[in-house]
C-alpha cells in the first residue's frame, strides 16, 4: 500500500525541472527542531533557502513540499562515491524529531511506518538502488549527525530500502573495542571510501577521520559512537562490500 501523501507547497527549489532518471538517492533528515510546526514552517520560509520532498510528521502523515522532479536543497555540501552536491541527485525526506542538541528522542512508529512505505514506494517510482537510501551524515560527515543512531536502518534493511550487513550480532559484539593495527585502519579507511564516505584530505585529517567513523558508527554500528575503529566496525565495512 502506497502511502498517502498531502501537498503543503514550499517555494524553496530550482526551478528547472531534472530528468527522472537523474534522481539517483533518498537522503534522510530529521528536522533538528522540538516544535513540529515551526520545523514545517521553516522548510517552506523563503528567507530560510532550506527546503525537502517530503515531510513525515510525529503522527506519521506524510507531506509533500517540493515536487520530486525538482531539486529540493536540503543536502548542502555534500558527496557520495564522488558525487558532489547531492540536492541535484536526490529526494530529501525530513521526519520530524528535536535531534541530537536537543533531546532526540526516539522515533515513532508511525513515523518508522510512514517512511518505509514512502521508500517502496520512491524506490520503485525512480529506480533507487536500496544501497543509495543514505542519511544526511553519511553524505555530509563533517557538518551533520541525522537522522542518527536511534533512526532503524536494520529494520529499513530487513524489507529491502536501505543496507545492512548480514553478520551474527553476538558473534560480531565481541570484537568491539578490540583495537586496529594500524594496516588495519588504513584497511578500514580505505574500505570507508568504497563504500561511498569522502576521501579524508591531509587537512584536519585527524578529525575529518573522526567524523566519518562516527558516521558510520550511526549508520552501521549505532549502539556505541565513539569515532575510534575497532575490529567489530572493520568486519562490518568488510561485509557491506560483500553485499
Amino acid at each position: 500500500m502506497w502511502p498517502k501523501i498531502s501537498l503543503n507547497y514550499s517555494p524553496n527549489f530550482n526551478s528547472i525541472k531534472r530528468p527522472k532518471k537523474k534522481i539517483k538517492f533518498i537522503i534522510i533528515h530529521y528536522t533538528g527542531m522540538s516544535n513540529q510546526l515551526s520545523a514545517l514552517n521553516r522548510l517552506c520560509d523563503i528567507k530560510a533557502k532550506v527546503s525537502a520532498h517530503y515531510f513525515i510528521k510525529k503522527d506519521g502523515s506524510v507531506l509533500n513540499l517540493v515536487p520530486p522532479l525538482y531539486e529540493a536543497w536540503h543536502a548542502g555540501k555534500s558527496s557520495w562515491k564522488g558525487l558532489k552536491s547531492l540536492n541535484k541527485y536526490s529526494l530529501g525526506i525530513e521526519i520530524q524529531n528535536s535531534g541530537h542538541d536537543n533531546k532526540y528522542e526516539n522515533f515513532s512508529q508511525k513515523q518508522i511506518t510512514s517512511t518505509k512505505k514512502l521508500l517502496k514506494y520512491l524506490i520503485k517510482i525512480y529506480k533507487v538502488n536500496s544501497k543509495n537510501v543514505l542519511g544526511h551524515s553519511d553524505i555530509a560527515p563533517d557538518r551533520k549527525k541525522d537522522p542518527g543512531e536511534k533512526f532503524p536502518w536494520k529494520e529499513l534493511a530487513e524489507s529491502k530500502l536501505s543496507q545492512w550487513h548480514n553478520l551474527d550480532v553476538k558473534k560480531l559484539k565481541q570484537k568491539r573495542l578490540i583495537r586496529l593495527n594500524l594496516i588495519e585502519e588504513s584497511n578500514f579507511i580505505i574500505n570507508l571510501n568504497k563504500i561511498g564516505y569522502f576521501r579524508i584530505s591531509q587537512k584536519n585529517y585527524n578529525l575529518k577521520k573522526k567524523n566519518i567513523i562516527k558516521s558510520f558508527q550511526r549508520h552501521f554500528r549505532q549502539k556505541l559512537i565513539n569515532g575510534i575503529p575497532d575490529q567489530e566496525c572493520l568486519i562490518i565495512s568488510e561485509n557491506l562490500l560483500k553485499s
